[in-house]
């Protein structure tokens, strides 16, 4: 942040949620960003071991959830939203098509966050409350109303599912020869 201020204003700040540090409150940070209109965008991915080894929300979807949580919250209006992954086991675009499911997922869940209760609950110092208001949310299952979504706008209801029928990967493969 202190970079890009000397940068200029058009400056904005790229959150990597494979380069933080481990335990760090990603999801703060993004508040704070957001509040300061200095978030210029996400490169999303997930790590275990080093950087952007895994599909989006693989290690900790919950964590992906909060995050998705404070972008519905804020003014997310001009923020750029980028997977940066590398796939060594997996085959590389059905993983990424997972990865842009598993952000429609975290993002539709933190739709649901009641955010009157949780109002009352952090008001009360209810903190186990509120904490549940959100298991709530995390714990719905949207996928009827993504496979709804999807259906609205000409999709298939498992993009994953429909690329793999497709036979591209394998059709590369065997021209590859690999």
């Amino acid at each position: 942040l202190a970079l890009a201020h000397k940068a200029g204003p058009q400056a904005k700040v790229l959150v990597d949620t494979g380069h933080h540090y481990v335990g760090q409150n990603i999801e703060q940070i993004v508040a704070w960003l957001l509040h300061l209109g200095a978030l210029g965008g996400f490169h999303f991915n997930n790590r275990k071991y080093a950087d952007d080894d895994l599909i989006v929300g693989s290690i900790d979807p919950f964590e992906l959830f909060r995050i998705m949580r404070e972008i519905a919250l804020g003014d997310s209006a001009g923020v750029a939203f980028m997977i940066d992954q590398s796939h060594n086991v997996e085959g590389k675009i059905d993983a990424m098509i997972q990865s842009v499911m598993n952000i429609q997922t975290a993002y539709a869940k933190a739709l649901l966050v009641d955010e009157e209760r949780i109002a009352v609950a952090q008001a009360e110092g209810d903190v186990l409350g509120a904490h549940r208001v959100l298991l709530d949310a995390f714990e719905s299952d949207v996928r009827p109303l993504l496979t709804r979504w999807r259906g609205e706008r000409g999709l298939d209801a498992d993009p994953v599912e429909a690329f793999r029928a497709g036979g591209y990967a394998q059709r590369l493969t065997a021209e590859r020869g690999t």
